[in-house]
């Protein structure tokens, strides 16, 4: 018996793109000097002029200062959640932010028993896209101790099932603080290089695509963060990329595209001595599209 050849459809050029940027940061609550590491996210928002910003650790009091004057619309999630997990008054909770009018379809919760203690939301919104339809853009945060890459498998997993659930023709983008490095099985599943409880799936991750350098964005080098490290690591040096823009693959979306075309840190510089976050942000710009078959 001869083998078939499969043969991938023939696409025609697109004939209407968008081009966009996606910002992650971790805002890192009311630590610190609060009032002027605000004005300094703003002030970064307002120069970086995205289109679609996920935000994590955030206080729902925080969130309308963080985008003043940006024209972005924003929701945090006690504005869709039915109800608040522990520590979200302290720990805030995550938020995203669209240039254009979005709609929350989903507020995931993705505590459980081996992971009681994680007070960010993961938010699901769709988001039109001027001549192109509505994309799903999501906004989580995984587990953060360093022993909880177990609980990080099963929250990229769910990760998924929500992706599936809301999914359209446009690629989902995918940005938050997800808590491991690129080495670990959580995001070495969502890249396609490992498999998960027998499934499998396929990101591209934006940094790898079009950054430069190692990338790191939670770092010994940002004073904000020594603290946290010492209590989390007791390490006198530690330098991880915790932070990134996920776009989803062809083979989910095979009739569209989202072009990475640079990848860059944000929020990585202080002003006067303070730092922006405890956190360094990732900025990714993009270029999407529909392919109409021949």
């Amino acid at each position: 018996m001869t083998p078939r050849t499969m043969t991938p459809p023939t696409m025609t050029p697109p004939t209407t793109t968008t081009d966009l940027r996606v910002v992650t940061l971790n805002v890192w609550h009311t630590r610190g000097d609060a009032t002027a590491r605000t004005a300094l996210i703003n002030a970064e928002l307002r120069r970086l002029n995205p289109d679609l910003v996920a935000l994590q650790e955030v206080l729902p009091g925080q969130l309308p200062d963080l985008v003043e004057g940006t024209g972005l619309h924003a929701t945090h999630q006690s504005q869709t959640a039915e109800t608040q997990p522990p520590y979200a008054d302290r720990y805030g909770g995550t938020a995203i932010a669209t240039r254009w009018p979005h709609r929350v379809v989903e507020t995931l919760d993705q505590r459980g028993t081996d992971a009681p203690d994680v007070p960010w939301l993961t938010l699901a919104a769709l988001v039109p896209l001027p001549g192109l339809g509505e994309v799903l853009f999501l906004a989580p945060t995984t587990s953060f101790r360093l022993d909880a890459e177990a609980q990080r498998e099963r929250q990229v997993l769910a990760l998924c099932d929500l992706d599936a659930r809301h999914r359209t023709a446009l690629p989902t983008l995918m940005a938050g603080d997800f808590n491991a490095d690129p080495d670990a099985s959580s995001i070495r599943y969502l890249t396609g290089r490992q498999s998960l409880a027998g499934r499998s799936t396929h990101f591209h991750d934006a940094w790898e695509v079009a950054g430069t350098g190692p990338g790191h964005t939670w770092t010994t080098d940002n004073p904000n963060a020594t603290e946290d490290i010492e209590l989390l690591a007791r390490q006198p040096r530690h330098h991880r990329r915790l932070d990134y823009v996920f776009v989803g693959s062809p083979h989910a979306h095979p009739h569209s595209f989202a072009h990475v075309r640079r990848a860059a840190l944000a929020f990585h510089e202080p002003t006067d001595d303070v730092w922006p976050s405890d956190h360094y942000g990732v900025a990714a710009d993009l270029t999407m599209g529909l392919l109409t078959p021949a």
